[in-house]
């Protein structure tokens, strides 16, 4: 799939009645789309995210009638269901596409679309895109923070006025569920092993974190921590940044300043 999707009429399960889950559902039935959302989850805040869907022309399934769908033709999954849960795993079996919000978003583009700055890391990408977010507004840019925190993805590309650039955090499990994601730009600031009971092996979840290492986007990687040099070997072009005196073609740190 790609920007442009046609979303009119397709029956579309949301699995998960969180904020990505809510914003998802939302930006679905804006489009025409037949939406089904589904939560295990039947608590007071569920609940109260339910009546604000079905106001708006969703079904709501929670609790024990949340059942993994059998007429969707496409899921977009909440990032904390691993593909074991009980409501993607006989989905994927019977070969339903399933995709996260982050992947919605990156169809939901517009024609003269934002680039993508993103982020990722087991440590850290949090702080390290809130800071990006207020560098590019220093220079002028309109942007926002986005994906993994502040706004929802797919709030962020159907913004109205649109934004210049976006600032995009994205965990491992938003990677996982995101395969035609190619941000301009995107870095790897660390990795140590990390949801290992979701990914199933630390070799799985360092392969979806290098999912953010697209074809075509620009390549970022921290020359400091040796999980991200092994991860980025092999691959050409490659940004290094250290926090010590820089070797030639890379940013580092000599006497306090980045160089």
């Amino acid at each position: 799939m790609s920007s442009g999707v046609e979303l009119y009429g397709r029956r579309v399960a949301v699995a998960g009645i969180g904020v990505s889950g809510l914003a998802a559902a939302r930006v679905l039935l804006e489009r025409g789309a037949v939406v089904t959302v589904l939560d295990a989850a039947d608590g007071e805040a569920q609940r109260r995210n339910a009546a604000g869907l079905e106001d708006v022309g969703a079904s709501v399934r929670l609790g024990a009638a949340a059942e993994p769908p059998v007429d969707a033709d496409l899921v977009v999954t909440s990032p904390g269901l691993s593909p074991a849960a009980p409501l993607l795993a006989p989905v994927l079996a019977r070969g339903v596409p399933v995709i996260g919000e982050v992947e919605l978003a990156w169809w939901l583009r517009g024609e003269h679309a934002a680039p993508w700055l993103a982020v990722t890391g087991t440590n850290g990408k949090t702080t390290v895109v809130h800071m990006l977010a207020s560098m590019l507004d220093a220079a002028g840019a309109r942007t926002v923070a986005t994906g993994n925190v502040g706004w929802p993805a797919v709030s962020a590309v159907t913004a109205d006025p649109p934004y210049d650039v976006l600032a995009v955090e994205l965990s491992s499990f938003q990677l996982h569920w995101a395969p035609s994601v190619r941000p301009f730009a995107s870095v790897v600031l660390n990795l140590a092993p990390d949801h290992l009971d979701w990914h199933g092996s630390y070799q799985a979840y360092a392969a979806d974190k290098a999912r953010i290492w697209a074809p075509g986007s620009r390549v970022v990687a921290n020359a400091d921590d040796p999980a991200v040099v092994e991860l980025a070997a092999g691959r050409d072009g490659v940004a290094w940044f250290t926090l010590a005196p820089p070797k030639a073609g890379a940013l580092g740190v000599a006497d306090g300043m980045l160089v």
